[in-house]
């Protein structure tokens, strides 16, 4: 099975729009669903258990789970490049180690951050100056949160796997199943049995598990070369160290970013529990702008990593180029439903006043900005599906997480609201972005002219 010919791929073969748009379709509704997977938990404690809780499970765990969740995804991102270019070279031995390796890989990791996340957590909340009326909630949530680390990452790295082989399909059933899942615990616990914010922690670890469950059942189920075989899970040393070659820096550069979130959420702190809820609440309204972005980022790393495995440049450029194209026409888009809509989706996260009010504020200061990230997403995408992620972790270190820090601790001080501390994000996207076009054209391995191509280049 292991060394079985890869069966047909229209990723490396179709017209390329076409493609693009079969591929990013699935992964829009799937980052639809993880939203409002996400989403669940901080509408019904808004609604049912109040102001503060919203501010725990919505703001200042969130923060602190991606710093150490994404650190793994993003580190386990060097799992999807390898598995995306083997895929696309039709090397059916290889993609079978990869395999193996990431889901050994994910187990050791979740052990590693339940135990982590559980010891510092405390330490953490105090550390990001969480109000005192929110450290309990949020304190009771992200214990338990950690305590499914395995099954969320099992689920990240098992849809990563399927994705990288172009089934984008099959991620967006499991995560529609268990969001509606996550969705009814919430309630069961929260509104019928009263656990408050740990009902909700225990209906988001339940569906994680499911889901956990579903995508190793795909896994074990395929006649692929991606097919998982149990007693075949090891960490392959030389696949293990490529991995982390091209993972460590998208790894990395998570934790940068969530780092720079973590200062600035400390400053929203500062502004008292009014303005942490209102930043929760309008993370998950734009969160409708990322999960789209993000969704064309992923597709840009598969077609550019399957076609760079292939050995087809211009075929890589030109997807490049159709990313760019539809990101434009979508955050038009989305900026438009947003900017005059927006306020009927803050209305479902709380009925308090102030705290509408500065969501406000921030909607309609940030959604016309929105443009300005579209290079960072679509072209560190492409550049990660040919394995070129240490300058772009660099650029982005520095372009948005340096500065943002900067503005942070000097502007905020100076000018104690909301709306100073939201600056730094359209600060920062407007000269990472022009960092990025400046890399990518002239720098990077998908510059153009000098590099030859060819399969055995991966």
């Amino acid at each position: 099975m292991a060394g079985s010919a890869v069966q047909g791929n229209q990723i490396t073969e179709g017209v390329i729009w076409k493609q693009i748009l079969i591929f990013f379709f699935p992964i829009l509704f799937g980052t639809f669903f993880q939203q409002l997977y996400n989403t669940a938990d901080a509408m019904i404690v808004g609604r049912f258990v109040g102001k503060e809780a919203l501010a725990a499970v919505g703001g200042t765990t969130g923060t602190l789970i991606n710093l150490l969740i994404g650190f793994f995804v993003g580190l386990s991102s060097g799992a999807t490049v390898i598995i995306s270019q083997f895929y696309g070279a039709n090397n059916g031995a290889r993609v079978h180690d990869a395999v193996h390796t990431a889901i050994a890989f994910s187990i050791a990791g979740g052990a590693v951050l339940t135990v982590a996340g559980i010891l510092i957590s405390r330490f953490a909340l105090e550390a990001m100056k969480t109000p005192a009326d929110v450290m309990d909630h949020a304190l009771v949530y992200i214990r338990v949160y950690f305590a499914g680390t395995i099954a969320n990452l099992i689920y990240n790295i098992g849809s990563s796997i399927l994705r990288a082989i172009g089934d984008s399909r099959r991620p967006l059933y499991y995560l529609i199943a268990c969001c509606f899942a996550n969705i009814i615990l919430d309630v069961v616990f929260v509104v019928f049995f009263k656990l408050g914010v740990l009902g909700v922690a225990l209906g988001t670890v339940l569906s994680q598990v499911l889901s956990a469950a579903l995508v190793l059942r795909t896994l074990m189920k395929t006649d692929d070369v991606y097919k998982l075989t149990w007693k075949d899970v090891r960490m392959d040393g030389l696949m293990l160290k490529r991995m982390v070659q091209i993972g460590f820096p998208a790894g990395l550069q998570s934790v940068m970013y969530t780092v720079s979130n973590i200062i600035v959420q400390t400053g929203v702190n500062t502004l008292g529990t009014d303005a942490a809820a209102a930043w929760a609440t309008y993370g998950k309204v734009d969160g409708l702008f990322w999960m789209m972005i993000s969704a064309l980022g992923i597709s840009a790393t598969t077609f550019v990593g399957q076609n760079y495995g292939a050995g087809k440049k211009e075929r890589v450029h030109r997807g490049v180029g159709v990313c760019v194209g539809l990101g434009i026409i979508m955050t038009l888009i989305m900026c438009a439903a947003l900017y005059f809509g927006g306020y009927y989706l803050i209305v479902l996260f709380t009925g308090d006043q102030a705290v509408r009010g500065l969501c406000m504020e921030l909607l309609h200061f940030m959604v016309p900005t929105f443009v300005t990230y579209l290079a960072i997403e679509i072209l560190s995408g492409a550049l990660r599906g040919v394995g070129d992620c240490w300058i772009p972790m660099l650029i982005t270190g520095i372009g948005v997480c340096g500065i943002r820090v900067i503005w942070i601790l000097l502007a905020l001080p100076v000018k104690p609201n909301i709306i100073t501390a939201a600056f730094c994000y359209p600060l920062t996207w407007v000269i990472t972005s022009v960092a990025f076009v400046i890399y990518y054209r002239w720098f990077s391995k998908l510059k153009g002219g000098r590099n030859k191509w060819r399969k055995a280049n991966i």
